[in-house]
Formats: structure tokens, sequence, C-alpha cells
């Protein structure tokens, strides 16, 4: 079996249980080198074989699959955060669903709520937002024209924008025309849980002034919306007029 697992935003506690015993299990270990926490290797038993991907191709990491699964041994490809955002673990799937291999994914905390945790914040607030969106501004990736950032800060949601950071100044002329105005709150999170951690707030008026200071420029959160600062209602769960089934009103 070929587990893929999540291997959280950074700091080594934040895999999950599930994801921590599979990897002490492994007999091979695929990871993510360049993103995923060495700390993570300390916990793979003597004797295991350890591949960096990312010097490898897709052929090359299914090569090492395909061999390890035929002499009977326990794969763990370790991606970063959750593998199933922005993680290309679909085309890994599809090439052992065409072999006949089987496989499990393992969900992992992903950078954006590691982000939000790390500035202390919630992205859904009643009357300010109930909708969280997940993206990235185009690159060498490209992006669906009815995704681009411009259309997407017109829906007013929390957003947590991915692998953008490194073309703020883009990011924060979309977003501007977007939303229309330039004072909405951002907040960027650099290497959300890592013992470098950093945290940039802002509006989208000054944020490309404060991450081109830092000199930030890749592994960071774009966080943009009113969740971030502003008033909000309180919400229905724990009001006291507000009835469900398991507590009655107060009188």
């Amino acid at each position: 079996m070929i587990s893929f697992v999540g291997a959280g935003p950074g700091n080594v506690d934040l895999i999950t249980v599930k994801g921590r015993r599979l990897l002490e299990e492994a007999d091979v270990i695929i990871y993510a080198g360049s993103l995923v926490s060495k700390e993570h290797l300390e916990f793979c038993k003597e004797g295991a074989k350890l591949y960096d991907s990312a010097s490898m191709t897709l052929e090359e990491v299914i090569e090492v699959m395909e061999i390890s699964i035929r002499d009977n041994l326990k794969v763990v490809r370790l991606h970063t955060g959750d593998p199933t955002i922005y993680g290309a673990i679909r085309e890994q799937m599809d090439l052992l669903n065409s072999k006949g291999i089987g496989y499990e994914v393992i969900p992992g905390v992903s950078s954006f709520t590691a982000a939000c945790a790390s500035i202390k914040r919630e992205f859904t607030l009643p009357d300010v937002s109930q909708t969280v969106i997940l993206t990235r501004i185009e690159g060498r990736t490209p992006v669906p024209k009815e995704e681009d950032l411009e259309s997407l800060a017109k829906h007013k949601a929390s957003m947590a924008i991915f692998l953008s950071v490194q073309e703020i100044g883009r990011v924060v002329e979309k977003l501007v025309k977007g939303y229309g105005r330039d004072d909405i709150p951002v907040a960027v999170v650099y290497k959300a849980t890592w013992e470098d951690e950093d945290i940039l707030f802002g509006t989208l008026s000054n944020i490309e002034e404060k991450v081109k200071e830092k000199n930030i420029n890749k592994m960071a959160q774009i966080l943009v919306g009113n969740f971030i600062e502003g008033e909000y209602e309180r919400s229905k769960l724990y009001d006291p007029s507000f009835t469900h089934k398991f507590r009655s009103a107060s009188q």
C-alpha cells in the first residue's frame, strides 16, 4: 500500500497521529525535500529508504513506488500541508490506477488554516464572510479566466492566496480592482508554524511595501478580507436566546 501523507504546514507536531504512525512504519519514504521539515525524517525507522522528490520527475517517483510495492514494502509519499491542495497528487494517483497499484490519502493541516491560526483569527464570521476562497495568481501554472483574482475579489469572501507572494505587486493590483478599494485588511504569514515564522499585517495599500521590505518571496500565505479586522455579529451558536436540540433558551 502507498500512503500519501500530509506532513502539515511546518511544525513537526502538526502531522496527524495516523500520518506519524505510517511514517514510522514505512520502508520507503518519498518526501518533498524543498518544503517538508527534515525533522519528520527523524521518525523514520532505521534502514528506511529516503528519496527527495525535489530532484525527481513524476515518472521517477512512480518507478520507486512500483518497485517498492513489487518488493512488498510500505511506502509513504510525504507532502507538505494537506496533499489535496496544490499537492500535484492527482497525476500520481492516475498513474498508480493505470498500474493497478493501491493507495490511500491521509489529510494534513494546510498552510492556509495554519496561517489563520497564527494570526489568531477566524475565516468565517457572521455578517462578514461565510465563504473561504483558496486560490493563487497565475504563473507558470495558468489559472482559468473565471478564477482571476480580480473576479474572485468581487465576492468579498475571505481569501487565502497560495504560491503568490513573489508576485505581490500583481496580487495587490488585481485585488484592488476587484474590491474597488485599497483599505481591505491583509496578512502575510511567512512559514506558518515554523520556528522562523514571520507575520505582516497591513492593507492592500501598503502590504506590497512591507513584503518587499522583509524580502519575503516564497513560502508565505496571503490572507485577505474583513475577517482580519473589523466588526462582526455574535455567533448564534452560543447566544443565550438561540435554541437548538442541545440547549433551551435562557429565561
